[in-house]
């Protein structure tokens, strides 16, 4: 059964990491692949390179998704070109160091550190689905795929800035989902634990990960191509009744 031949995917952030995983899983279903990317021209060729050296239809398209009339033009290209949008995966966020001994503490961190991973997690995925709506309308079944973190559940690190974003992204995830399903567009959200390697996450200690192997019953850490599963998942028929979902891919970490 292929779930995914006739749809296009547009993944924000797309080029490295999670977002290449997710790229190249999709390519391997046969999608059509839209890869968003804001700077990295050559990880954003490779990708696409390797993409099409799995058979699909690929492209990667250089947008700022902060800027909303970028976004536009974004989407009206691909409808141009493509004519439609299946599945829209929102995996950008705003930079963000994950370090554990030199993170900011509760009374170090200022409103407009808050601001930038609110706009990081809401309002990059606000422009992203605000302008693929009324073409997601159009499909018989389609579906936002917003990605989060473990950390919203057990902030066992507390990034205050990066956490509570990612929460509320969530939020926004649910609320959505309410809306939505009239239109039988699905809306869920998929929360990583510790992935690695990704470019947030090189800098990650050997401890932290020791640590956090021994609390995780399947005793390992997470790779990118871990995530990629769940999103084929959340994105295919096989998940048809599933909205307002938070599933998370962490071997177990948040029981």
């Amino acid at each position: 059964m292929n779930h995914f031949q006739n749809k296009v995917v547009l993944i924000t952030g797309g080029s490295r990491g999670i977002g290449r995983a997710i790229s190249m899983a999709f390519a391997k279903e046969k999608a059509t692949v839209i890869i968003n990317y804001k700077t990295n021209d050559s990880a954003a060729n490779e990708t696409v390179q390797e993409c099409k050296s799995l058979g699909a239809n690929v492209e990667a398209i250089k947008s700022d998704i902060s800027n909303k009339e970028e976004v536009r033009d974004m989407m009206k290209y691909i409808i141009n070109k493509y004519g439609k949008i299946s599945c829209l995966i929102n995996n950008a966020f705003a930079p963000f160091t994950f370090d554990a001994e030199n993170r900011q503490m509760a009374d170090e961190v200022s409103w407009e550190d808050y601001d930038s991973q609110f706009q990081g997690a809401v309002k990059y995925a606000y422009n992203t689905i605000h302008y693929c709506l009324p073409y997601l309308k159009e499909e018989v079944d389609s579906s936002i795929i917003n990605i989060s973190s473990n950390l919203t559940k057990r902030p066992i690190i507390p990034y205050h800035q990066y956490n509570i974003a990612k929460s509320a992204l969530e939020s926004f995830t649910k609320n959505l989902a309410m809306d939505l399903g009239r239109y039988n567009i699905r809306v869920n959200c998929i929360a990583p634990g510790l992935v690695y390697p990704t470019n947030g996450t090189y800098n990650t200690k050997e401890k932290l990960k020791e640590d956090m192997i021994t609390q995780t019953p399947l005793g390992r850490i997470a790779t990118p191509e871990d995530i990629a599963g769940p999103t084929l998942f959340l994105a295919s028929a096989w998940s048809q009744f599933m909205t307002g979902q938070v599933l998370y891919v962490d071997g177990g970490f948040t029981i």
